[in-house]
């Protein structure tokens, strides 16, 4: 049997964790039943421990609560000073985790895991909660000693207020409990608990007599040590199956999974906490399933805003949060655990009784008759159940719901319609075509008005058609009997009609919603692909995100240090602006979301998120929703992290092409370093060795050379060193050129004048050829920089003379073009002709028409003669003539316009 071989993915994987974990610190917690079993105490004892073994140990933060024996233990241990907090004009003390950052202690003592940070005080707190500021130490590589007690815990919330009927405010979620490295359980007997507390070593004074009526009873002890020691329990034995996960399937088998399925009303979190014991129990995937009905939508703001804390309280456990809409929640959800292959359903007990559950199921009924391949499992309201919600109505009110009365005026007005229309119908039709015209009219009513207008036009439509057009007429009563059939039939399809239109109407509106997000998201990502510069793409971004989430938004991008800015360009009507900074700044530094609805700094005004990941983020986008809804639903909060990772790739590959675009800068300007300094070196080294060689005859053997001799020796070193500045020459004038710094100094000019210029100039070069010019008499003159365009003819005649042999004949021609406004000119040779390949590369930098020779140059006169023709407005091309010899031909304007 072959060898399996390990997954690379996998393994690469696995390597990142463990590097993370290396970083990462250790957290270990002291976990007890209640207060007094002595976690502190433990502690403490550990660290002196600790302590005497060398090891850098510092108590950030313990609460003695007056006990002698805690306050005995605390003496000799380097201790944080606390940090004053001035609320309400009082100062209270907390933890001081800046100062526990920098002091960076092996070990830090911080107890009161739970606790909540004083919030509304200044300095204001920079997390919630305090297990949120440990997470951070644990970032920064600290270890971190702690304490707890069991009914702190989420998912066990519920449970410890049934059992002892006190419910607990302050809580954690259960993965900081789970993911401790090390649990130490502090156990102590209900007995020996009760006789502390009555000595005074737990609480002092009155406190203990009230703790003991309230909370510390016998029978309450004993439930929560027996929940205490399961909770262990369970950790050892999920311990205990990590350690042969190697050695079981990658994939799930025959596994189940947890659907919990919530609604707006107040046992939505119970529901919660009940699916996440069940699915540890069972070592089961889980989710949380929140159906949109047409039904919920018609719920007060702020009973369907319940559904955020819900669903935030679901993915603080671990869950899945999923929502969904579809006209009834137990078909949707039937259909959703289908999907996922879920083997369990949680569920709310039937709340509906007697002849309302029989004619409107509940939830939980409707399930257990559509179940399919999982079981449904439904949960009973906690026995001491908290004080009902306000009515929907009440809070609607509170909420500033607005009822739109003209839309039942327009339901009376088609009520109207649909009356004059069968009156125009009565004498040719029967009353049952008569009837069809007012079902009409509701479905009307119903698509365009909503649930009420329409149930307002069915009972108005029946009133009419029994008034008006009913034996006898304009009169409520019924001559047959059989028309009381007909008007309850007429009644019941309008109500109906008029509820299945109101429906589709409004499942028709969210879907168009999330289609109208996706299709925003689609239209972000294409323009984002075709936006160029950092700039750019943050506008675009902006403008984006702003639209789908209606809210004011912000792109904050990083300088060279490092550090956040505001953007430099001009606000966008939807830009955020005075977006907070430092907020910012820790969401770039951590990688992780800040401000509004998370547990970092959640009184910011607005929500940034990083742009890339901790280590690599590439700037923050920041969010101030109008309402805050469009940014704490999970699914909108899902959708604004999208938005955020497609926002992050497009900049990440904009800086990507901005370094590659520098790189191949740097590169080419290296190149062009390393070929100037070539070229130049080999055409200096020729005139420099002659006139050294001719400076050295005419120096040791001047006085006995004839005159003929020593002249011609000095004029060599003359021409010599006029070729060596027409070489540098041409080097600084190309460098002008192309940065710009040559003002063009235009006027008009006679082509026969700059023609005449440039010959003289190569007078004696071109004295062994034969030079015919071939100018139309009617030219017009050329709007140029007369300096420039000699030197181009210049350049190019200088080239013939290296190149052509003596004798041969060098044309110069000129016309003008068809439109009037250049003037083309020619120049022609009958020398060898072009070199082989593109003749367009004779104008790129440093190309020769021949390889090293005795001719001097560096190949810059062609890029010269470029460089003035395009400065210019016009252009210039190499050509082979059918004859034999080369062509060069450029055009030069003619109108002032063209300047």
């Amino acid at each position: 049997m072959a060898e399996a071989r390990p997954d690379p993915d996998q393994l690469l994987e696995q390597i990142k964790e463990d590097e993370a974990r290396a970083r990462r610190g250790r957290l270990k917690i002291f976990f007890g039943a209640s207060a007094g079993v002595g976690k502190t105490y433990s502690m403490l004892e550990a660290a002196r421990g600790e302590q005497a073994a060398g090891t850098d140990v510092l108590v950030g933060y313990v609460e003695p609560h007056g006990r002698v024996e805690t306050e005995r233990l605390l003496e000799g241990l380097p201790r944080l000073p606390p940090l004053a907090v001035s609320y309400r004009g009082i100062v209270r003390y907390e933890f001081d985790l800046d100062a526990a950052l920098v002091r960076h202690p092996e070990i830090l003592l911080v107890d009161e895991l739970a606790h909540s940070n004083l919030t509304g005080g200044e300095p204001p707190p920079r997390h919630p909660k305090r297990w949120q500021d440990i997470e951070e130490l644990l970032s920064a590589g600290i270890s971190v000693w702690t304490t707890v007690n069991v009914q702190h815990l989420e998912s066990l919330n519920d449970l410890i207020f049934q059992t002892t009927g006190v419910r607990q405010r302050e809580t954690l979620p259960d993965h900081v409990f789970d993911e401790a490295d090390d649990i130490e359980l502090i156990d102590l007997s209900p007995d020996d608990l009760i006789a502390r507390l009555h000595a005074g070593k737990v609480y002092v004074g009155e406190q203990a007599g009230t703790a003991v009526e309230r909370f510390f009873r016998k029978q309450n002890l004993m439930a929560l040590r027996e929940i205490a020691l399961r909770r262990v329990a369970d950790r050892v034995e999920a311990a205990a199956r990590a350690l042969t996960a190697a050695e079981r399937t990658q994939v799930r088998i025959a596994g189940d999974r947890v659907l919990v399925a919530v609604g707006p009303d107040e046992q939505a979190a119970e529901l919660v906490r009940a699916g996440k014991r069940m699915a540890d129990a069972l070592d089961a995937e889980w989710m949380v399933v929140y159906v949109e009905t047409p039904a919920l939508l018609r719920l007060s703001e702020a009973a369907r805003n319940r559904r955020i804390d819900v669903l935030r309280l679901a993915e603080s456990l671990g869950g899945e949060t999923v929502t969904l809409d579809g006209p009834s929640a137990a078909a949707t959800i039937a259909e959703y655990a289908h999907v996922r292959s879920a083997t369990r359903v949680i569920v709310g007990a039937p709340k509906r009784r007697g002849w309302r559950a029989w004619l409107r199921p509940s939830t939980a009924t409707e399930l257990v008759r559509r179940a399919r391949g999982f079981d449904v499992v439904m949960i009973a309201p906690a026995a001491r159940a908290l004080p009902p919600p306000a009515p929907a109505t009440t809070a609607a009110a509170a909420d500033g719901t607005v009822i739109r009365w003209d839309r039942y005026g327009w339901a009376a007005a088609i009520s109207a319609l649909c009356t004059l229309l069968a009156f125009a119908m009565y004498r040719r039709f029967e009353l049952s075509n008569l009837v069809m015209i007012y079902l009409l009219g509701v479905t009307v009513a119903g698509l365009r008005l909503g649930r009420g207008p329409s149930a307002l036009t069915a009972v108005l439509n029946v009133a009419a058609f029994d008034f008006f057009f009913v034996p006898p007429r304009y009169s409520f009563a019924v001559s047959d009997v059989q028309y009381l059939v007909t008007f309850g039939t007429m009644v019941t399809i309008a109500l109906v009609i008029a509820n299945l239109t109101a429906s589709v109407r409004q499942q028709t509106r969210v879907a168009g919603a999330r289609e109208r997000r996706t299709a925003l998201l689609y239209a972000m990502s294409r323009e984002l692909a075709v936006t160029r510069g950092i700039a750019g793409m943050a506008r675009v971004a902006v403008r984006h995100v702003a639209e789908v989430f209606q809210c004011q938004a912000v792109v904050l991008l990083p300088t060279v240090d490092g550090k956040l800015r505001y953007p430099q360009e001009p606000p966008l009507e939807s830009s955020f602006r005075h977006a907070d900074l430092a907020v910012a700044q820790w969401v770039a530094d951590h990688g992780r979301p800040a401000g509004l609805g998370t547990d970092t700094l959640p009184a910011a005004r607005g929500q940034y998120l990083p742009l890339g990941e901790e280590g690599r983020t590439v700037g923050v986008l920041g969010v101030l929703p109008s309402n805050v809804r469009r940014v704490l639903l999970p699914e909108q909060s899902h959708l604004l992290s999208t938005f955020a990772g497609q926002i992050a790739l497009a900049l990440e590959r904009a800086r990507l092409a901005e370094v590659a675009e520098a790189s191949s800068l740097a590169a080419e300007r290296e190149t062009l370093r390393n070929t100037l300094l070539a070229s130049i070196s080999h055409d200096l080294r020729t005139p420099l060795a002659v006139m050294a060689a001719a400076g050295s005859t005419l120096a040791q053997h001047g006085a006995g050379l004839d005159e003929g001799t020593r002249v011609a020796l000095a004029r060599s070193v003359e021409t010599k060193a006029r070729e060596m500045s027409d070489l540098v020459s041409n080097v600084l004038d190309l460098v002008r050129l192309e940065s710009g710094q040559v003002a063009l100094r235009r006027d008009w000019q006679t082509l026969d004048d700059l023609v005449g210029t440039a010959l003289a100039a190569c007078a004696e070069r071109l004295a062994t050829h034969q030079v015919e010019l071939r100018l139309a008499p009617d030219l017009p003159p050329v709007w140029v920089d007369a300096t420039l365009i000699v030197q181009v003819f210049t350049n190019l005649l200088d080239n013939i003379a290296k190149y052509t042999p003596a004798g041969t004949r060098v044309t110069v021609s000129a016309r003008g073009e068809p439109d009037h406004s250049f003037v083309r000119v020619t120049v022609d040779d009958e020398g060898p002709g072009l070199p082989p390949g593109d003749p367009a590369r004779l104008f790129d930098k440093f190309q020769r028409g021949s390889d090293e020779g005795s001719v001097v140059g560096v190949g810059l006169g062609l890029a010269i003669c470029q460089a003035i023709v395009r400065a210019h407005g016009g252009e210039i091309e190499a050509l082979r003539r059918e004859g034999g010899g080369a062509r060069f031909t450029f055009t030069l304007p003619a109108v002032e316009a063209a300047a």
